[in-house]
């Protein structure tokens, strides 16, 4: 859904969900922006029990001139109206029509836009991004494909503090959108500053105390788990801080659950779990979760939590997925020794065309820059034999000429004009440490494709696997059952994994292994 398709409207009514937060505030806000500059009647509302209390949300509301209403008692919208229902179109921001976090008002036409996990599944007009940080950063991208670039700081300032508390202040921010939309908007810090510094209560220091007394500890994996009363998502983060500096905890969850779900928050201080790939994992197929390598967070819907553990306790749950995660993932370090393939099948590339671009094609050898993907943000400089390779969905290789040059041919064919791009999940960027500025990779590439056999062995993993590249690597690629794990026909040093879907688009299997190799005379 685009944000022309409910353009047709009018009247428009955005509704905030209740118990508002600054997220749904600033979606909300964002929209109702965008639709009066097309001229349209709109209105900005929320409902619910309670008015909004906290002092960051109503210093947000007052210093940013947002025209939030509350209606206590929606029915009177609709009492005079045709049948009973909202005319025009009611949308819901941060929330799905009809879910339990969101007062129901009976309308002519429902729309949503929200970055959680799919609950409603009846509504025509529905853009949700689970994968997201926020639900400013998907109305900011909406915004974007109109045309409609934000230049009034109030709205950006809005924005990025949606994003900022949605994330726990960055902390578990993860998606290389969230991190365009941080640097992209016209912010006054002076603000956000102001608002962070009203974001907590009495009543929340409290909350935290109580929450640190009563904990789940596991010896054998050195992992802690907190339950806390319904609180600030912020407060999550700041136990869970304190929590890992603990000498006994190197892993620690901190959750609490509120009428929607769950919010939940992961530090990690090992090299051997990241955060960001343990939130995803406890919230895979019932929520989304993500960050950084030591810290990261992630909700769980409660609607989908309840559909596949119905009798499961929540410190049950946490619990018994850790153990899981701990017991049932396997280490592998490549780049030590051969990789044995006598269980491995050897499959062909096939010769489909990539991306490429000669990293001195945009800045000179020696650039500091920031590659950002989306595997996240890499610092490095550039280098004057350094190819960024562009994948499938927009993943991107870094290698040396002459390997590039060993795996594929370059040609002069503009990438821009073949139909790869619309492919991609994320177009890479590349953006200079020393003025700032952005550059896309995908605005100086040219067309590479497979040469020679590209033979490869490889094996469909059974079950989870953390892959660091070489032994001193600091981070490791993790892979789950129905990936692969790759290794070069070649170099069976040079070891990989790749996902299930990507693989299937980019091999084909030529017969078992060592069979194979012995035919060769390997």
């Amino acid at each position: 859904m685009k944000l022309s398709d409910l353009s047709r409207y009018n009247p428009i009514t955005i509704q905030c969900h209740d118990n508002p937060d600054p997220d749904t505030v600033a979606s909300g806000y964002a929209l109702y922006t965008y639709f009066k500059s097309l001229g349209k009647e709109v209105s900005l509302l929320y409902s619910g029990r309670n008015k909004i209390q906290k002092p960051n949300l109503r210093l947000m509301l007052e210093n940013l001139e947002i025209p939030l209403v509350y209606e206590k008692n929606p029915g009177n919208l609709v009492k005079d109206a045709p049948e009973q229902k909202l005319p025009g179109l009611l949308l819901t921001v941060d929330c799905q029509y009809g879910a339990g976090n969101v007062t129901k008002i009976p309308a002519e036409t429902a729309a949503v836009i929200d970055h959680h996990q799919v609950e409603i599944r009846d509504l025509e007009l529905c853009e949700i991004n689970p994968g997201l940080g926020s639900c400013s950063t998907l109305v900011w991208s909406m915004l974007k494909e109109e045309g409609f670039w934000i230049s009034d700081s109030r709205l950006g300032t809005a924005l990025y503090y949606g994003l900022y508390t949605d994330t726990n202040q960055f902390s578990e921010i993860f998606n290389p959108l969230d991190m365009d939309m941080r640097e992209e908007l016209p912010v006054e810090k002076s603000l956000i500053q102001l608002f962070r510094n009203s974001n907590l209560s009495l009543r929340d220091l409290e909350t935290a105390g109580i929450a640190l007394i009563r904990y789940i500890y596991n010896e054998d994996y050195q992992y802690a788990i907190i339950r806390s009363q319904p609180c600030d998502p912020n407060i999550l983060g700041l136990i869970s801080d304190l929590l890992l500096q603990v000498a006994e905890v190197h892993t620690c969850v901190v959750y609490n659950e509120c009428g929607e779900g769950i919010k939940f928050s992961v530090r990690s201080c090992i090299k051997e779990v990241q955060a960001s790939e343990l939130a995803a994992y406890l919230a895979e197929g019932i929520g989304s979760g993500g960050g950084h390598h030591e810290k990261a967070g992630g909700f769980i819907s409660q609607v989908l939590y309840e559909e596949e553990y119905p009798t499961l306790h929540t410190e049950a749950f946490f619990s018994e997925r850790l153990n899981n995660y701990f017991d049932n993932c396997r280490i592998f370090v490549g780049g030590k020794e051969d990789m044995d393939v006598w269980d491995m099948h050897v499959y062909r590339r096939k010769c489909l065309s990539y991306g490429y671009v000669q990293a001195t094609d945009i800045l000179p050898a020696g650039t500091p820059i920031t590659l950002r993907t989306l595997e996240g943000d890499k610092d490095m400089r550039v280098e004057p034999d350094l190819v960024f390779c562009i994948g499938l969905k927009g993943e991107v290789r870094l290698e040396k000429s002459e390997k590039f040059d060993e795996i594929y041919e370059r040609t002069e064919e503009t990438y821009r004009r073949t139909g790869l791009i619309r492919r991609l999940v994320y177009r890479p960027t590349v953006r200079s440490q020393l003025n700032g500025r952005v550059y896309y990779l995908t605005d100086y590439a040219r067309v590479c494709r497979i040469i020679g056999d590209g033979m490869v062995y490889a094996r469909e993993l059974t079950g989870r696997i953390k892959l660091f590249p070489t032994e001193n690597a600091d981070t490791y690629h993790s892979g789950k059952q129905g990936d692969f794990l790759v290794a070069e026909y070649n170099d069976l040093k040079n070891v990989s994994i790749v996902e299930r879907n990507i693989f299937a688009e980019s091999f084909t299997p030529q017969g078992k292994g060592i069979l194979s190799r012995m035919q060769n005379g390997g």
